[in-house]
């Protein structure tokens, strides 16, 4: 399912961003700089789904750290790099990395690892990663990445209710996150004005609604069976960012509702086996790491749909797999290799390399 998703996805950015790379002179562009990524994603993805769990736990907490410190290090002068009113990335010279993105796996390991065990931590120790948690979402609140907040705490908190933490810590943390939320769109106008105009995009459509008019636009003349693959009209420079953020509205005019419903179907297919894969798992740091898995890879997935579709505020979200983006591509390649890791450590079945397979078979 991961290895289809992946093929899925590549072969819409190829239609959604081609005739953006051709302004540079190769219509093949980002999806040669996708493949490359894609390569060092698989490298990551390899050896999660062949190292010991318990190993890969062991040491978490401290990328975890490491990558905390790295969201606080962007706003060093110098260190950091604005982007559209954001300073998300971080320049380190050779290359430039967003922290809040590469954090995710960590973070679904980590509080995993922490509600998984709740009842075996002392007070103390919990305290201090609530602390913890806390300063990263508050980090990434700072850049200002309100979305990319957004999901990580609502991550952290499923995996809290999955791990049946006491509705006594978590309706007051899920108060104070939407609390945090209305704060963070009072103290900025642009986020406000988002919140207010996705309802009705049109009215100010050629202003902070014109992504959302032209989004839909895409998806509504798809109709049912769509304008066949690489037909679409909206990526001829219309719909702004039209291979990441708004990649899903090019897939739903190029294959319509019936292609919509069947992308649909595969995230309910890959939901359901993850949550199989966490029923079947007999240690529940092991489950809540599938949970959380399955959060970030459906659950972001959802997201970025229902912002293209207008279902929800205007929202800076990657789909997984399928967005152009090195770090989102890398993370989710690792976050579904945690999946299957789990799934293979939950299986009695012994796992046979493919190699002594085939020479079984000769034999």
């Amino acid at each position: 399912m991961t290895f289809l998703w992946l093929f899925i996805g590549l072969a819409v950015l190829f239609s959604a961003s081609y005739v953006e790379g051709e302004t540079m002179g190769d219509g093949f562009y980002y999806v040669k700089r996708q493949l490359a990524w894609i390569f060092i994603g698989l490298l990551g993805f390899n050896y999660v789904i062949h190292a010991p769990l318990k190993r890969i736990l062991n040491v978490s907490h401290w990328f975890f750290l490491i990558l905390i410190g790295l969201l606080f290090l962007i706003f060093v002068p110098g260190m950091g790099i604005k982007v559209n009113g954001a300073m998300r990335w971080l320049n380190l010279r050779i290359i430039a990395i967003q922290p809040s993105e590469l954090i995710k796996p960590f973070l679904v390991l980590q509080s995993a690892k922490i509600f998984g065990r709740w009842h075996q931590i002392s007070p103390g120790n919990r305290i201090l990663w609530i602390l913890i948690f806390i300063l990263m979402l508050g980090g990434i609140l700072l850049q200002p990445n309100l979305s990319m907040t957004a999901l990580c705490g609502m991550s952290i908190w499923l995996v809290a209710l999955a791990a049946a933490i006491p509705y006594l810590y978590l309706v007051p943390a899920a108060l104070l996150g939407v609390g945090t939320a209305a704060l963070s769109a009072m103290l900025r106008p642009y986020q406000m004005k988002r919140l207010m105009l996705y309802r009705n995009p049109w009215q100010d459509a050629s202003g902070h609604g014109y992504q959302l008019v032209q989004s839909l636009i895409a998806i509504g003349s798809g109709g049912i069976w769509g304008k066949g693959f690489g037909l679409s009209q909206q990526k001829l420079f219309y719909l702004p960012i039209q291979y990441t953020d708004f990649i899903f509205a090019i897939f739903a005019e190029e294959f319509g509702f019936v292609g919509c419903l069947l992308l649909l179907l595969m995230l309910m297919v890959y939901a359901t086996l993850a949550l199989l894969v966490a029923f079947n798992a007999r240690n529940p740091v092991f489950r809540l790491v599938a949970i959380g898995a399955m959060i970030l890879m459906v659950g972001q997935s959802l997201l970025n749909i229902g912002v293209a579709t207008g279902a929800l505020p205007t929202t800076g979200l990657p789909f997984p797999l399928m967005s152009y983006g090195g770090n989102s591509m890398m993370t989710s390649l690792i976050i579904a290799g945690l999946l299957i890791r789990v799934a293979r450590e939950s299986s009695e079945a012994e796992i046979v390399p493919f190699q002594e397979r085939k020479q079984e078979r000769f034999v």
